[in-house]
């Protein structure tokens, strides 16, 4: 029994796959170790695929568009090891229906897959979303649909392509064949390798009857007939995979509709598939000539993409690019630091402050505030909205209204600048609520997959689309995704040109927001403001024939020949978001051309900024105001346990260091600043205080009794539970986040807003 067990179709398959097949089995390792929560757990890709949204929900209809994506990678595993190793099975020529059969054998690892997928999902489900078995059950009902009709439609064409086509056309289809004499040799080789391959099968499952004997009179078929059958599905492959490519691509021409931006994990997993038929169609046709072509391939590649067709840049959408690019060297640098340039700058803030100080009473000394808000993605984004509606309904509507600035990175600005936008709505119409809870939820609608299905159908291969905004028109890309959805989640409330905000913060009805993007080229800052801030980019002290390097360019004064005012903000939002091979580096028009990264990479906390500016205008500050408090929104924890060491493989002591770096991060970023901020704390003359909230899992690991013997939290454990970093939550991550203003420690830093005494009688 074990010998005919052993020597099954279906288990020789399965070893056949083990020795030969290993680039197709890393695919599907890859998802397996995503469902499981052990690939991408902190940048939430486990998620997309356990908690699939579609038109902003979550419901059977995103489980019945993965039922199709699973179907169609799976088929794609099927025809593609069909193809390249059916031949050494001579029986199938002689079955009926040869693929079919071959894919009921071939299920082992679909099946032990879509097993450990639909246990993964349905746990996932009931622990973290819903009570309501019944809509549970929907989910499973739509996924299972979703997986039969890809699997209905796929089956009937073999079905009926097999049957009949085959006898009415083969003859033509091995005449074409003859014409060309790689594929036909090729062929013929496998043909010929399979009279002498060693692979051993006694019994194979048939779709009817059950598993049945192989049948062992096969001298009697020539090889011509083999290869008619193995031609025939060959030939169903190409038009397969032809008419998946196509179709995704011609759906990227109406990508803009909703209806059509399928869940992030969908195009992923399409992607998988198409990069499935394709090593199976490499390996096919080149065969032992597979890698050094690859080689030749990724080297001719690498050349070719220098090219303009290749290199075109990313925009950022408002800017002049068809005018003279700026002079991007050191030369121009200096003039833009010119000592009345500055001082012009300088002046323009200081009448910034005077208004702001004119909104109190004369006999009165405000507190002047700054807030700072980390980076995160949307975790960031939907965190600092959450903070921030609090903090002014704790304070009765006082802390935004002594805000004189708001610094940071990334998601953190993203939620700010929304926050902000929002005010300047109440204080103009104020009928609208700016404290109203259904923001939260725009602000943490999906972002992600137009992003994803973008990259899917657009961005992967020639970008061909164009945007036309103030007139001008730009390259669609993921970048262009982001900022639709965007614009759609917040009801295109910020989709206006950088000018706009220039009256309302001038006359300082809103903090200033300066947006703080890295430039790749020399690791300097490119602040975006509508007021130019060049006192930000080189010391209050600096003098002529002092040796002092410049940390930041002011982008109105570089750019002010490319329409730098026109600047759509929300690109100006995106620059300061940029997630690494999520959203794209825009690309400047100066030359050399300038890019720029997430401003996370220099300061994810905005505290810099902040005491940058603080030092700046000391004197104004301390002459006018009370003193000052920082108010800064962390999305991570500021304390973290100290992570057990493992002895490590000699895998992992090669990776050590860059993870270490990579970790500590964060730490290094914050312990810097606590530095920066002790410093200043002890220098100035006027009061400064800080009042910290901060996104932590900590009391919800202990609430639940998820601590070691003696309380301690582990450190694995506490970044599970951390919503994921990336621009889409589930409904769980949103939860946890906005009820994170509850823990005793951000419920501490409420009380401390209440007791900020903000305006003080002024002495005689």
């Amino acid at each position: 029994m074990w010998n005919n067990i052993y020597y099954s179709f279906p288990i020789q398959l399965f070893f056949l796959h083990l020795k030969k097949n290993i680039p197709l089995l890393l695919l599907w390792a890859i998802l397996l170790l995503i469902i499981l929560e052990k690939f991408g757990t902190v940048l939430g890709i486990p998620f997309l695929f356990l908690d699939p949204e579609y038109l902003n929900e979550v419901s059977w209809k995103g489980f019945f568009l993965m039922g199709v994506a699973f179907g169609v990678f799976t088929m794609a595993f099927h025809m593609t090891t069909y193809i390249l190793d059916g031949a050494k099975f001579k029986f199938l020529a002689v079955i009926p229906r040869p693929f079919i059969q071959y894919c009921i054998n071939n299920a082992i690892i679909p099946l032990v897959f879509y097993i450990v997928y639909l246990y993964r999902f349905i746990g996932f489900q009931l622990d973290n979303e819903h009570e309501d078995r019944i809509e549970v059950f929907e989910y499973f009902l739509g996924f299972t649909g979703g997986s039969i009709l890809i699997y209905a439609i796929i089956f009937s064409y073999f079905a009926f392509t097999n049957k009949d086509l085959f006898v009415i056309f083969a003859d033509s289809v091995e005449k074409r064949l003859r014409k060309t004499r790689i594929p036909r040799a090729n062929m013929l080789r496998r043909i010929k390798e399979s009279k002498e391959t060693k692979n051993k099968v006694l019994y194979y499952l048939d779709i009817r009857n059950g598993f049945e004997p192989v049948r062992l009179d096969l001298a009697r078929f020539e090889g011509h007939q083999l290869l008619r059958v193995f031609d025939q599905n060959h030939l169903n492959l190409i038009i397969i995979q032809s008419v998946l490519i196509l179709l995704i691509l011609f759906l990227g021409f109406f990508r803009e509709y909703p209806v059509l931006q399928i869940p992030a994990a969908m195009s992923a997993t399409l992607l998988f598939a198409i990069i499935m038929m394709l090593i199976g169609a490499l390996a096919f046709w080149l065969r032992e000539w597979l890698a050094p072509v690859i080689i030749i391939f990724l080297l001719l590649f690498n050349f070719l993409s220098k090219s303009p067709l290749l290199n075109r840049p990313h925009t950022a959408f408002g800017m002049n690019y068809d005018t003279k690019p700026a002079v991007y060297n050191l030369e121009n640098l200096q003039n833009l630091l010119h000592p009345d340039s500055v001082e012009k700058d300088r002046s323009n803030t200081i009448q910034i402050l005077e208004n702001w100080k004119a909104k109190f009473p004369s006999k009165t000394v405000p507190r002047m505030i700054f807030i700072t808000t980390s980076g995160g993605g949307q975790r960031a984004a939907l965190w600092t909205l959450n903070v921030l509606q609090h903090v002014e309904k704790a304070s009765q509507g006082k802390v935004f209204n002594h805000t004189q600035m708001i610094t940071g990175a990334s998601g953190g600005v993203v939620g700010a600048a929304f926050f902000r936008e929002l005010y300047l709505r109440h204080q103009e119409e104020p009928g609208i609520n700016y404290l109203n809870k259904e923001y939260l939820h725009q602000i943490s609608s999906d972002n992600l997959n137009p992003i994803i299905f973008t990259l899917l159908v657009n961005d992967l291969f020639i970008r061909n689309q164009y945007y036309t905004y103030n007139g001008r028109e730009y390259l669609q890309d993921r970048g262009f995704a982001f900022e639709n959805q965007l614009n759609i989640n917040t009801k295109e409330i910020m989709d206006k040109p950088l000018k706009a905000y220039s009256k309302p913060e001038y006359e300082s009805k809103i903090p200033m927001l300066p947006i703080t993007p890295l430039i790749t080229n020399d690791g300097r800052k490119l602040y975006i403001s509508p007021h130019s801030m060049s006192y930000m980019g080189i010391s209050a002290s600096r003098s002529e024939g002092i040796n002092e390097k410049s940390q930041g360019i002011d982008f109105r004064r570089f750019f002010k020949d490319q329409d730098a005012d026109n600047l759509r903000f929300i690109s100006a939002l995106r620059m300061g978001a940029t997630f690494p091979f999520i959203t794209p580096h825009i690309q400047l028009p100066s030359l050399p051309q300038m890019e720029t990264m997430d401003a996370g990479l220099s300061d994810n906390f905005g505290i810099q900024d902040a005491l940058r500016f603080i030092y700046v205008f000391q004197d104004w500050i301390k002459e006018n105001t009370s003193g000052v408090t920082l108010i800064t929104i962390r999305d991570s924890e500021k304390f973290t346990e100290i992570d057990q060491k493992i002895l490590p493989t000699i895998f992992q002591k090669l990776s050590i260091p860059l993870k270490n770096i990579l970790i500590n991060w964060d730490n290094i970023q914050t312990l810097n600043n606590e530095v920066l901020y002790n410093q200043f704390k002890e220098s100035m003359e006027f009061d400064i205080e800080k009042i910290e909230f901060e996104y932590s899992t900590s009391e919800f690991l202990r609430d639940r009794g998820l601590t070691d013997s003696v309380g301690t939290v582990n450190p694995a454990a506490q970044e599970i539970q951390r919503a994921s970093l990336n621009w889409r939550l589930t409904a769980r991550e949103k939860v946890s986040i906005i009820d994170n203003i509850k823990s005793f420690q951000n419920q501490a830093a409420l009380q401390s807003v209440r007791n900020i005494e903000f305006l003080k009688p002024k002495e005689d």
